[in-house]
């Protein structure tokens, strides 16, 4: 607002004293008094409401102009205003009344040139003038018009990625939460099942599976305040899963978990993480649906994917768990996998059940 009261500012004094002056050079045009003063001071005062009535403003503007030429007041400086208002119309996107008020403002032009001047050659050079400086204004307004609607949705194509992007950061956080709870709460559940089975058999055997149950709780402790301090700061204070830890994983499974790494090699960090979580709700699965099954676990470093294998002998004893779950681990680890271009395949294989994901890797570089 104040650039525009600072434009109108300029404006009226450029016409009103310019005005005065551009008689020394138009003779036979009337000297500026205080009725073209007026008309002078209109288009400023335009400019000033162009925001609130665009339209008005302008009509003003050119109604203003056309009557100081009608009574004969000098050309020149009473241009300016109308040349700034049909640009802004323009670029603001109001093509259509910008172009029908310019094409009246030159038929008006032509007119007073041939039939109401003294001097019809001297106005139509005028009015020839006119609408050339016209056609340019029309025409940088729409230059304006164009870039301005093109940074316009530049801003709402980044605004939609931004949105777009905060959408997947949600779903990733959401996914972590769902592994880390999943397969720690269910370990927790299976191995609290079986310690109460066997304190009153067996009460010694009860305290592995205690033992498992501390591990546990921490451990989902540590990872729930890891994934909550991603969303509190965006960025973790402790390191992401990855493979390197897929031994304590092992570990802390409370079952016969045999791991074999097939060669090595530096994987992107988002391929760590998916292959760390399809190794977590694979055992959770175990844990769940094959109690006391032997379980191997490989991982297979090839030249363009890592392979992840996952299977089991199935359930030597009954299930301790009554509940089904919530059925989302396998499409879970299928989604990560997709996500990544890569595949997963889980089904029963003989007695027991397998998951086999291959995630796409990027060629090495030396």
């Amino acid at each position: 607002m104040r650039k525009t009261a600072y434009l109108a500012l300029v404006v009226a004094v450029f016409q009103v004293i310019a005005s005065h002056g551009a008689h020394a050079g138009q003779l036979d045009r009337l000297r500026v008094d205080s009725l073209g003063t007026v008309l002078l001071l209109v288009g400023p005062v335009a400019i000033l409401a162009t925001r609130r009535f665009p339209i008005t403003s302008l009509a003003a503007t050119l109604v203003a102009t056309c009557v100081f030429m009608a009574l004969g007041y000098p050309y020149g400086p009473v241009f300016l205003s109308p040349v700034i208002l049909l640009f802004k119309t323009v670029a603001e996107s109001r093509r259509k009344v910008a172009w029908i008020a310019s094409a009246i403002t030159a038929a008006y032009f032509l007119v007073y040139s041939t039939w109401l001047v003294d001097r019809p050659a001297a106005g139509a050079w005028h009015v020839l003038a006119i609408v050339a400086v016209m056609l340019l204004i029309l025409a940088a307004g729409e230059v304006a018009r164009f870039r301005r609607e093109g940074r316009a949705e530049h801003a709402r194509v980044a605004e939609e990625e931004s949105r777009r992007q905060a959408s997947e950061e949600r779903l990733t956080m959401a996914q972590e939460l769902h592994d880390v709870l999943a397969h720690n709460i269910s370990l927790i559940h299976v191995q609290a099942s079986t310690a109460l089975h066997l304190l009153d058999d067996d009460p010694s055997q009860a305290r592995p599976a205690l033992t498992t149950i501390k591990a546990a709780s921490k451990e989902v402790l540590g990872e729930l305040r890891s994934v909550l301090n991603v969303l509190r700061d965006g960025a973790p204070r402790s390191p992401t899963a990855g493979l390197d830890r897929v031994g304590e994983l092992v570990e802390r499974s409370g079952m016969d978990v045999s791991l074999r790494q097939v060669g090595s090699r530096p994987l992107p960090s988002q391929v760590e993480r998916a292959a760390y979580r399809i190794v977590q709700e694979s055992l959770t699965n175990a844990a769940r649906h094959a109690p006391g099954a032997k379980v191997n676990v490989r991982l297979e470093y090839l030249p363009a994917e890592l392979v992840i294998t996952v299977d089991d002998t199935g359930p030597t004893t009954p299930a301790v768990l009554s509940e089904e779950g919530s059925g989302n681990g396998i499409p879970g680890m299928r989604e990560r996998a997709s996500a990544l271009g890569g595949t997963l395949v889980a089904g029963p294989t003989g007695t027991g059940f397998q998951v086999e994901a291959r995630l796409p890797l990027p060629e090495e570089t030396e």
